[in-house]
């Protein structure tokens, strides 16, 4: 790096990655999406004083998304990434994975929504791609770690390493990393965890990294405008039958719609159904009839869920724990009944009726500020 560097404390750089042994005596391995947050990561490493190679995974088509901004791992992103790279001399090389990316999350999403159920492909992506494959590159590359730019916070205990709620609850993405295995959280490190976004933009703008006041990602990062229901139909077709809108409790067909895709459980607007004495949502998709189910919002009231290819990080406290059905929500009280962890299913029961659980969601256990793992919901239980 060049004079106009910030002079950071490499000390205190070294320390946000627990590195086993002196910092220029180790290897980071940095995955670089071509965003703010993983361009700052790659800076501290490098200020850090140990080696750092930057990976970027190609996930989908170059062309189509050239010229976009906010996304990540394509088009316009790769050369930010590679501009970062050249910027903190470090070194950085990219990996064409668009087959393995299209079959892992790209084809899961589609079926998903066929299946009336709602996905969601950034946890997919983390548990495939990034968390898998990149972690097998970064060993192979002989990195002591693998660190990103999640706003999560890996913090040791006597019981082992543990996952944790980001400082900033408003960047929290431990949602989407409730799949990550203790042997994973072993290899990762995540030093954003304890930043709020503004210091990790001033960061950027120190290291004079051109992507400072590049626009956070909002969009599913393979949806180029937004509309996944396009997304869906080019890759199956038959995700366009149309179907009939159905009152849940009286069985009226109330009007008629042109997919099951373009629906999600707890939607209300956009069913253009009038002349109802109270408001209706989308309380149940079936994909075999090609049925959307609406109701009073009631019937969105949720005791209890069934989550499938469980995950446990760390001990299963008895008492204490949280849940998170959707990522914008607040953790609510739960009781676990059943096995947590090893791909097991189980039972969670809300201390309250919880509203809009719909299947195909991540289903996040937490105990305080720690992660204790999740699952997938596979169905619901009415209150």
């Amino acid at each position: 790096m060049d004079s106009t560097a910030p002079a950071l404390n490499a000390v205190n750089a070294a320390e946000l990655f627990d590195l086993p042994r002196p910092a220029s005596e180790c290897r980071i391995v940095v995955a670089m999406s071509g965003g703010v947050d993983s361009s700052v990561v790659a800076a501290l490493a490098a200020q850090s004083g140990a080696e750092v190679i930057g990976i970027t995974l190609q996930l989908y088509d170059y062309g189509a998304a050239t010229g976009r901004k906010g996304a990540c791992c394509a088009g316009d992103d790769i050369r930010d990434a590679r501009q970062v790279a050249d910027r903190l001399g470090i070194a950085h090389y990219v990996f064409d994975h668009e087959s393995a990316f299209r079959e892992d999350v790209v084809e899961t999403f589609a079926d998903e929504y066929l299946a009336g159920r709602t996905p969601i492909p950034c946890i997919r992506c983390n548990m495939g791609p990034k968390f898998t494959d990149l972690l097998r590159m970064a060993r192979e590359l002989g990195a002591d770690c693998l660190a990103t730019g999640h706003y999560v916070r890996r913090i040791g205990s006597g019981a082992g390493v543990e996952l944790h709620r980001a400082l900033d609850p408003a960047r929290d993405q431990s949602y989407f990393l409730f799949a990550t295995t203790s042997e994973q959280l072993d290899f990762l490190r995540f030093p954003l965890g304890g930043m709020p976004k503004q210091e990790v933009r001033r960061i950027a703008e120190e290291f004079g990294l051109v992507v400072a006041a590049k626009p956070d990602s909002q969009d599913i990062c393979f949806v180029p405008d937004g509309d996944y229901a396009k997304i869906v139909k080019k890759m199956r077709p038959e995700a366009g039958r149309a179907g009939k809108i159905v009152h849940a409790e009286t069985g009226e067909v109330l009007g008629d719609h042109p997919g099951i895709i373009h629906y999600t459980v707890g939607q209300r607007r956009g069913l253009e159904i009038g002349g109802l004495a109270e408001p209706v949502y989308v309380v149940e998709l079936d994909a075999q009839s090609a049925e959307v189910r609406v109701g009073p919002k009631r019937m969105l009231a949720i005791g209890a869920a069934r989550i499938v290819e469980t995950n446990r990080i760390g001990p299963m406290p008895e008492s204490g724990l949280t849940a998170k059905v959707r990522s914008l929500s607040k953790p609510v009280p739960v009781t676990v009944e059943g096995q947590l962890g090893n791909g097991a299913e189980c039972t969670i029961r809300f201390a309250h009726p919880e509203f809009g659980v719909a299947p195909g969601q991540a289903a996040v256990i937490y105990c305080g500020e720690r992660v204790v793992g999740g699952g997938w919901i596979e169905d619901t239980v009415p209150a």
